[in-house]
Order: C-alpha cells, then sequence, then structure tokens
C-alpha cells in the first residue's frame, strides 16, 4: 500500500506570517493537532504542533499580562526540520520513519510541493483495516517451522472449510527456526478448523482448546 491511498489530501495550513493565536483557533476549530506552514509559492516552509502552540501560549494565569505573545508570528515557534514523504512511498516504510524519528505526522510533498498529510491516526486506523480487527471474525495463531511454503500449506486448510481469510500477519518467533502466522477468519466459530490445524500436525497457539499444548 501506497501513501497516497491512505494521506489526507484536504490539507490545512498557514503562512510563517500568521499569529499564534490563529493556529490556536485553527487547531481547536478543525479538531487537528498539526498545521504545516507554508509559503506564498505552495512549498512547506515548516509544521506547528499542538505542543508547540502549547509551549509558547501563556498560561490562564499569565493571559493578561502576556497576550501580546499570542499575536507572534508562526515563524517563530514552526519546525523546520520537517521529515517528509512522498506519495508514492509505502506505508509500511513511513510507519518505520514514525517510530524511528518519534513523530506524529508527516506532510507529504511531490515536486516540491505539498500535496497531502498523513498522521498516526491516520496509520493506526489503516492497520486496524488491514488486520480487519474491524469486522466480525476469528484470530488464529499457528506456529509453523521457519520454511517456505508453509503458508500456503497451512491456508489450503481454511481453503477446505470454505473459510475466507480476512489477513494474514507473519511473525518471528523466539526460535528463528520457527515464525507465528496470524490469520484474521471470518467465522465466529473457529472450533473446527482449529482442529484441522491440529490434525495436520500444527501447532496452535491461539485460541487454546481444551487438550490443546500450550
Amino acid at each position: 500500500m501506497i501513501v497516497d491511498q491512505i494521506m489526507n489530501k484536504k490539507v490545512i495550513t498557514l503562512y510563517p506570517g500568521d499569529t499564534l493565536a490563529k493556529a490556536i483557533d485553527v487547531m481547536k476549530k478543525e479538531r487537528i493537532r498539526h498545521i504545516p506552514i507554508v509559503n506564498e509559492n505552495g512549498s512547506l516552509a515548516g509544521i506547528v504542533s499542538d505542543r508547540d502552540v502549547k509551549d509558547a501560549s501563556p498560561s490562564v494565569f499569565q493571559l493578561i499580562e502576556k497576550v501580546d505573545e499570542l499575536d507572534q508570528p508562526l515563524e517563530n515557534i514552526m519546525k523546520t526540520d520537517v521529515v517528509t514523504g512522498h506519495p508514492l512511498d509505502f506505508v509500511e516504510e513511513i510507519s518505520s520513519i514514525f517510530y524511528e524519528r518519534k513523530i506524529g505526522c508527516m506532510p507529504i510533498l511531490k515536486a516540491g510541493k505539498l500535496t497531502g498529510i498523513i498522521t498516526e491516526s491516520d496509520l493506526l486506523h489503516t492497520f486496524v483495516q488491514l488486520t480487519g480487527a474491524n469486522q466480525p471474525g476469528s484470530q488464529i495463531e499457528v506456529k509453523v517451522p521457519n520454511r517456505a511454503g508453509l503458508l500456503s500449506e497451512v491456508s489450503g486448510i481454511f481453503q477446505q472449510r470454505n473459510i475466507n481469510i480476512a489477513s494474514v500477519l507473519v511473525y518471528p518467533d523466539r526460535d528463528e527456526h520457527f515464525k507465528i502466522l496470524v490469520f484474521r477468519v471470518q467465522t465466529m466459530n473457529p472450533t473446527g478448523i482449529i482442529s484441522d490445524l491440529e490434525a495436520a500436525g500444527y501447532h496452535v497457539l491461539w485460541p487454546n482448546m481444551p487438550g490443546m499444548p500450550l
């Protein structure tokens, strides 16, 4: 999946000369936590987060004597070292950058112009959709030897019961000779397929049925 498929293309922006007070108002009205700051030509100049706004704003106890601080331009508080992406970047790679750089959003540029934005919420929503966790069904975890062709073999057992697989994730096991296959399947009663998997010699980690090995 590429970023263009999940990014928000309706980006709310402000200019470096806009005030802190305006940023506060925009964030409140639009219910957003990040505002890209652009120049008159549409190129990205920086970004302002709700944390930047909070740090620069006077406290409620100092609001009267320091009200002028709300009139300062955003260029005084915006971050200019902005991590950006491209619409054709892979979502998986972007997610890794979010984790490594500890960022909450990423402006997306195309030909040097701001064309979208992606946030932590967008990534989390995408993960939920990819795993099928938002759909009714069951999750089955199977421990298998770490060799080629096992995913196809295990999937074939589901096919024999005409059970639709909503998603598959593959995790490494603590033992490098094994891996964990996590299936999200569209059935509320996985008892039969679990019995089939066990009969075929596979170790079902979840759900644990009575009599199954731990």
